[in-house]
């Protein structure tokens, strides 16, 4: 049986076990009924032009998880950023694992999705915000939907400074051959409030597993959110992210992208302005090898007067790997004083790995200042020579280049403990020892 099919058939069982109120019922099957128009999206779309799922739907991927597994800290211990404290939301094949998570009501809800959809408590905030920016029309997203039941639920009052990182934690243990998991985050950051968030999906062992993830993103009124994506998994494992944000007067959302692992990466990131003299900030670095494949697809879009947002986006390639960045920015008549700038920058190391590049301006205001750039180049051999000529081995004065090269998206981390994280990854990818952080 195809995956589809399999997906359509189980659909009736999923809602037959877990306990919904009928609105939800309601998006549920609007939300199935459009993935089964649509289907996986090909190549066929413009969207998905440089993209192709083909080769990962035929592996016979388990919908739910067969076993229950549970996982001691010392084994996952060293994906968490133990050196400090966080609060912890951990997901094990997609159930939720209560021995390493470390949840709180106190002040702020940092709890589980399943508990906000079906305890009559949460009701009106999940009619406020569930499904409310996140997509109808995009087919995974409407899938994510149809079985939407766990993830991360986070939701923070008005003036509240997060006192510590939420970590968000998503482990495969690889029980089951093939695994799809489709965990839902709902992020609701209140008026003046600051978090700081950190998502990783993270496989521990070598079967396929499919990963497909929706978060919703709310900024109030001059909330400031800082959210971190880190995806260094297995070679096997494969992960499509669609993260939808909303912003409202004077929020600042920045979303920080590291791509280093998994077979296929796609990540669909698409902000949307709600009020004036708010700023979005898009950073990603890409670092891959081997057959591997990441997509960036972003939009920003425009909407009010006096907004701001900044796009900085590095890549490095090497072997027979791929890089994608598709990124639009959409300006709207009335947004006015928008100051946009995008760019793609982009390393090849070798003569068959690959980058297609393709930023988008649609501009229908005139009082505006858009920019958007995209290179595709090689190391600066001038500079290799120079380092070279003054004692440093090639392979060494190759990474400090590289380095450098990435530098500015490194410089944007805000925790100190998850920079020198980032730059000990980079460094492992380059293979190399640099006896300096970043």
């Amino acid at each position: 049986m195809e995956l589809k099919e399999k997906l359509l058939s189980s659909f009736m069982a999923f809602e037959e076990k877990i306990d919904v109120h009928s609105e939800l019922h309601d998006l549920r099957t609007a939300a199935i009924k459009n993935f089964e128009n649509k289907g996986f999206p090909t190549k066929k779309a413009e969207s998905w032009k440089y993209t192709s799922l083909n080769a990962i739907l035929k592996n016979d991927f388990s919908v739910f998880p067969k076993h229950e597994n549970s996982i001691e800290f010392k084994d996952v211990k060293k994906y968490f950023i133990h050196e400090i404290d966080t609060y912890k939301v951990v997901f094990i094949d997609g159930v939720f694992s209560s021995n390493l998570s470390s949840t709180t009501h106190e002040g702020l809800d940092v709890c589980l999705m399943s508990s906000a959809l079906n305890k009559p408590k949460y009701k009106m905030v999940i009619d406020t915000y569930f499904n409310k920016i996140a997509s109808k029309d995009e087919s995974l997203t409407s899938l994510n939907t149809a079985f939407a039941n766990e993830g991360a639920y986070i939701n923070i009052p008005k003036s509240t400074v997060v006192r510590k990182p939420i970590e968000i934690m998503y482990f495969s243990t690889g029980t089951d051959a093939a695994l799809l998991v489709q965990p839902r985050n709902l992020v609701i950051v209140g008026e003046n409030s600051h978090v700081q968030i950190i998502e990783r999906h993270q496989s521990l062992n070598h079967n396929p597993v499919l990963t497909n993830s929706v978060t919703e993103i709310f900024a109030q009124k001059r909330a400031i959110v800082d959210y971190y994506k880190i995806q260094n998994d297995n070679h096997e494992a494969n992960l499509i992210d669609n993260t939808y944000v909303s912003q409202k007067q004077e929020s600042h959302v920045y979303v920080h992208t590291f791509s280093f692992g998994g077979n296929l990466t796609r990540n669909n990131l698409n902000f949307y302005h709600f009020g004036e003299r708010l700023t979005s900030t898009l950073n990603g670095i890409t670092i891959i090898g081997d057959k591997q494949h990441v997509d960036h697809y972003t939009l920003v879009h425009h909407a009010t007067p006096n907004c701001e947002s900044f796009q900085d986006y590095k890549g490095i390639f090497s072997d027979n790997s791929t890089g994608v960045f598709n990124g639009k920015v959409y300006v709207e008549r009335e947004a006015q004083k928008t100051n946009a700038f995008q760019k793609s920058n982009n390393i090849l190391l070798g003569d068959k790995s690959t980058i297609n590049a393709k930023p988008q301006l649609e501009i229908f205001a005139d009082d505006v200042k858009c920019s958007h750039g995209c290179t595709v180049g090689q190391l600066d051999e001038t500079a290799m020579f120079y380092m070279q000529q003054r004692g440093i081995p090639k392979k060494e004065a190759k990474a400090l280049l590289m380095y450098a090269f990435s530098n500015a998206v490194i410089e944007s981390i805000k925790i100190p403990e998850l920079k020198q994280r980032i730059t000990k990854i980079i460094a492992m990818k380059l293979g190399v020892k640099i006896g300096f952080d970043l």
